[in-house]
Parts: C-alpha cells; sequence; structure tokens
C-alpha cells in the first residue's frame, strides 16, 4: 500500500534516482522528471500529494528565479498543491520568498534522509486536511442545494404532488416508520431520498432492498448477512442491509411480494432492532429509520390473509400516496421538459423544445407505465429526434389511449404491447403479477416493458 504519491522535478538525474530509491524504501509512491517544461503535463495527467521542485534547472544558475517561475506555475493551476522547494544554495532569504510564494516547506541539498522522509510525511498530512477540506466544501455545498432544492428529483407542481411535499417535510423531521404506496413508475424510491435527505439521518446511509428480487434462500443472508463458511458460497463475513443502514434509512421496496414466512422473519427484526448473521449466535443492535414501499392494495392483502396485520401497523405509522402520472396530468409538460434536457445532454443532441400540439398528445395519452414510462418516452424521442423540437410524430403511441386492450392489427408487436398494458392494468402495476398473467419471468416482463417504453 502506497503512503502517498510524489512528483520530484530535478535536473541532477542522480539526485532523482537516490531520492527515488530512499523513498520507495517507505513505501511512497514516486515519479522523477528532469525537464521542468513537462509540469504542464504531468499536473493534466495526474494529481499527486507532495511535489518536490529543483529551484535552478539552467547550469551555474544560483537565483532560484526558474524555481519560483515554475512553483507560481504549480500553484496557478492547483492552489491547493503542496510543494517542498530543494536547492543547493538556499538562504533565508530565498526561503521565506518561496514560503511567501506558496511553498510549503524548503529543503537544502545534500539533505539528511530523516529530515527529508519527516518533510515529506508532514506535508502529505497537510495535503489530506486539504482534500478533506475540499470534500466537506463540496458537502456543504451539496447540502445546500437540497435545502434550497428540497425535491429536485421529484418533478411536479400541482396539487396532488404539493399534499405529497408537504407530508414529505412533515413526516422526515420525525424518525417514524413510513409506508410509500403507489403504482409502478410513480417515483417511489425518490420519494424515499428525499425523506431521507430531509430527514436528521441524512448523514448516514440510505441502503435501498429491492424485496421482488430476494429469494426466499438468500432472504436472511441479505438482511442480516452471514458468516464465513455459513453456507457453500460464504467465502467471508458480511454484513446485512440491516447493519449497512445502522445510522441512517433502509428503505424496502416492493414489501408486498414478501411471503408470510420472510414476513414473520422481518417482523420480528423490527421488533427487536436486533440481527443476526447466518451462522452467528451474536444478535447485533440495529438503529435505522425504516421506509416501506408497494404498489400492492397492501389493506386488501391483509383481508385475505396475505399480508401479516402486525406487520402493516408497524411499518406504516405514517402512509404516503404518491398519485398516478393520469391524475397529475398538469404535470405532464414539467416532468417532459425535464426529461427533455436531462436527455438531450446525455446524448449531445441539440434537442431545445417540445411542440404544443406533441405536448397535448403527451397529456392526452394514459400512461400506464407513470412517470417511467413518459421518461422512456421522451428518451427515445431524443434519440431519434432530428430538429431542435420534438414533434407529435416523434412520438409513437396513437392519440387513442393505449392503455386499453382493444387493438385492431396483426402485427405481432402491438399484440405483445397491447397484452404487457393489460396485465399491467389488470394487477395495479405489480411486477411479480404481470409476470405470471402473462406466463414470463419478471426479467422477460422488464425487457419487453423497456422495448415498448412502458
Amino acid at each position: 500500500m502506497n503512503e502517498g504519491k510524489i512528483l520530484m522535478i530535478d535536473d541532477d538525474e542522480d539526485v532523482l534516482l537516490a531520492a527515488k530509491m530512499l523513498l520507495k524504501k517507505y513505501n511512497y509512491q514516486v515519479i522523477i522528471e528532469k525537464n521542468p517544461n513537462k509540469i504542464p503535463f504531468l499536473l493534466n495527467n495526474d494529481t499527486y500529494d507532495v511535489i518536490l521542485l529543483d529551484m535552478n534547472f539552467s547550469k551555474d544558475t544560483t537565483s532560484g528565479k526558474e524555481g519560483f517561475e515554475w512553483l507560481g506555475k504549480i500553484k496557478e493551476k492547483d492552489p491547493n498543491a503542496v510543494v517542498i522547494m530543494i536547492t543547493a544554495f538556499g538562504d533565508v532569504e530565498m526561503a521565506v520568498r518561496a514560503l511567501k510564494d506558496g511553498a510549503t516547506d524548503f529543503i537544502l541539498k545534500p539533505w539528511q534522509n530523516e529530515k527529508l522522509i519527516a518533510t515529506i510525511s508532514t506535508a502529505i498530512k497537510l495535503k489530506r486536511s486539504y482534500n478533506e477540506v475540499d470534500k466537506l466544501r463540496k458537502a456543504k455545498q451539496m447540502l445546500e442545494e437540497q435545502i434550497s432544492q428540497p425535491f429536485r428529483d421529484i418533478v411536479g407542481n400541482s396539487g396532488a404532488m404539493q399534499e405529497v411535499y408537504s407530508l414529505i417535510d412533515r413526516v422526515a423531521k420525525t424518525d417514524a416508520n413510513v409506508l410509500i404506496l403507489g403504482e409502478n413508475g410513480t417515483g417511489k424510491e425518490l420519494v424515499a431520498r428525499a425523506i431521507h435527505q430531509k430527514s436528521l439521518r441524512s448523514d448516514g446511509s440510505f441502503v435501498a432492498v429491492d424485496m421482488g428480487a430476494i429469494t426466499e434462500t438468500l432472504f436472511e443472508s441479505e438482511l442480516f448477512g452471514h458468516k464465513k463458511g455459513a453456507f457453500t458460497d460464504a467465502r467471508e463475513d458480511r454484513p446485512g442491509r440491516f447493519e449497512l443502514a445502522n445510522g441512517g434509512t433502509l428503505f424496502l421496496d416492493e414489501i408486498g411480494n414478501l411471503s408470510l414466512s420472510l414476513q414473520s422473519k422481518l417482523l420480528s427484526a423490527l421488533q427487536s432492532r436486533k440481527v443476526t448473521r447466518v451462522g452467528s449466535n451474536n444478535a447485533v443492535d440495529v438503529d435505522i429509520r425504516l421506509i416501506c414501499a408497494t404498489n400492492m392494495p397492501i389493506e386488501q392483502m391483509v383481508k385475505e390473509g396475505k399480508f401479516r396485520q402486525d406487520l402493516l401497523y408497524r411499518i406504516n405509522t405514517v402512509e404516503v400516496h404518491i398519485p398516478p402520472l393520469g391524475d397529475r396530468v398538469d404535470d405532464i409538460p414539467m416532468l417532459a421538459n425535464h426529461f427533455l434536457d436531462y436527455y438531450s445532454k446525455k446524448y449531445r443532441k441539440e434537442v431545445l423544445s417540445i411542440s404544443p400540439e406533441a405536448i397535448n398528445k403527451l397529456k392526452k395519452y394514459a400512461w400506464p407505465g407513470n412517470v417511467r414510462e413518459l421518461q422512456h418516452a421522451i428518451e427515445r424521442a431524443v434519440i431519434m429526434a432530428d430538429s431542435a423540437t420534438l414533434q407529435e410524430s416523434d412520438f409513437l403511441f396513437s392519440r387513442k389511449s393505449e392503455s386499453t386492450a382493444s387493438v385492431d392489427t396483426l402485427n405481432l408487436d402491438e399484440v405483445e404491447k397491447a397484452a404487457v398494458v393489460k396485465a399491467l392494468q389488470l394487477h395495479s402495476g405489480n411486477i411479480s403479477k404481470a409476470a405470471d398473467e402473462l406466463g414470463l419471468t419478471r426479467a422477460s416482463l422488464y425487457r419487453r416493458m423497456e422495448k415498448y417504453g412502458l
């Protein structure tokens, strides 16, 4: 393991090689260079913890002028660069000037090895403190942006969405468990992240788990972790999602897909706030904020005995209902332009606007796949567009809503698409049930949804 990366520039090859041999003994990664004119290239192509810079590169020159000039260029390129000046002709006056011009320290040749190592070690600590300060500054900037735009990832100004924003604001300040309800593609995870970002746990981890993708056999390992050797593929100790979310937020998506046996195991962990890794007898305390989500009729499932009532009581201290896109038509222009801006930049295309006719077409469509379907529709339109404005013809669905199952065509793609749409509608967007209805795997259904922009 390298203790730090050092760039050394000196016109004396013997000095460079001697320094490199010495510093490698202390696990420093050392890059040496005789020609100072290569400094801009080296700085553009890599980063360094410390730069050792000779003060004189021309023969019989003792003024230090060249070193000062290169010091200025380095600091102009990177104000946080840590530069140690090296010269055989140093004096107090030159040292003071080097420090005033931005150098971190000053070393005379020939140096004492112990002195050189100590100076470099201190300089590296300084560089890392600069890096930490820079990280904190960026984190502060991001936090300020989040505070000023707390719902920047959730787009919409409709009355329905204003109610959602208001509820997020109120519930985020507490540690209450939250259940987010909404159709597939409405943005449930975005709401969960917004709650986390506005909570007192925002400095902690946000750990998302797709419960619909976890098999019965891997449930405990994924959520609670496992010890090395607990089962065939357990080659090392591994914390589960509960432990990873400790001090932060655990988001369990598609919780309605859990079997009754797994619901029981989850409830036990939530009640005790303790988890035990597979293969261990030691319970670990966990401190999490729980947010769950589902697109399934959870209350009806309780009545039918498919979901434990005590688990529902545990997870839904507060319910947040996300309206389907069809109930917030006024948000469609804002959403469409939001996705237009994103995908035009992503694909580097000069697609700047959406025609009024196209917007009207988008507003008349039923959007069974909700915001996610709209997102895919805009992405596809941007990719295929050959003008600066998206037109009505850039969107492939008809004015007649394709949310109905009736299709007057023998085109196999159209028939298949209609069947997928009908199955999704029939099961309120539940992927697992829709896939079963169609005789497909979840993965196969997702591929067809992607294919048809659903």
